[in-house]
C-alpha cells in the first residue's frame, strides 16, 4: 500500500503545484519536516483508490514482493475513472479539480472544496 500511496502523494503534489499552492503549508498535516504537508490533507479522501486497487492486485497476483508488473498495475490507478456531479474523469484530472478548487477558497472566489465520487 505505501508504494500506492507514495504514487498518490506525488499526483497531488503536482496537482498543488500547478494550482499555485505550496504544498508544505498543510491545513491538518503540520510538521516542519514534511514538504507535503497539503499534500497528505488532499489526498486523505483518494486513498480508498489504492487500498481497492491493491485488494484488485492481491486477488489477481500470487507475490509477496513489489514487482515491476505490481508497481505497473499500482500506477493504473492514476487513470482510474471518477465520477462529478456533471462530468466523468481520470483521478488525474480529478486532482486538479480539486487542488484548484482549493485554490479559489483561499482567494475567496468560492467556498466549497471539489472532491468526486469515487465510486458511481
Amino acid at each position: 500500500m505505501n508504494y500506492g500511496y507514495i504514487i498518490l502523494r506525488a499526483a497531488v503534489a503536482r496537482a498543488i503545484a500547478g494550482s499555485g499552492l505550496l504544498s508544505t503549508l498543510g491545513i491538518h498535516h503540520h510538521n516542519k519536516y514534511n514538504a507535503f504537508c497539503l499534500a497528505d490533507d488532499i489526498m486523505e479522501p483518494y486513498r480508498p483508490l489504492v487500498d481497492a486497487k491493491v485488494i484488485e492486485i492481491i486477488q489477481t497476483y500470487n507475490e509477496q514482493d513489489l514487482t515491476t508488473p505490481i508497481k505497473a498495475e499500482l500506477l493504473q490507478v492514476l487513470t482510474q475513472t471518477v465520477y462529478f456531479e456533471d462530468a466523468k474523469s481520470p483521478l488525474m484530472v480529478a486532482l486538479t479539480k480539486t487542488t484548484n478548487s482549493l485554490q479559489q477558497c483561499y482567494t475567496g472566489v468560492s467556498r466549497k472544496l471539489i472532491y468526486p465520487k469515487l465510486w458511481n
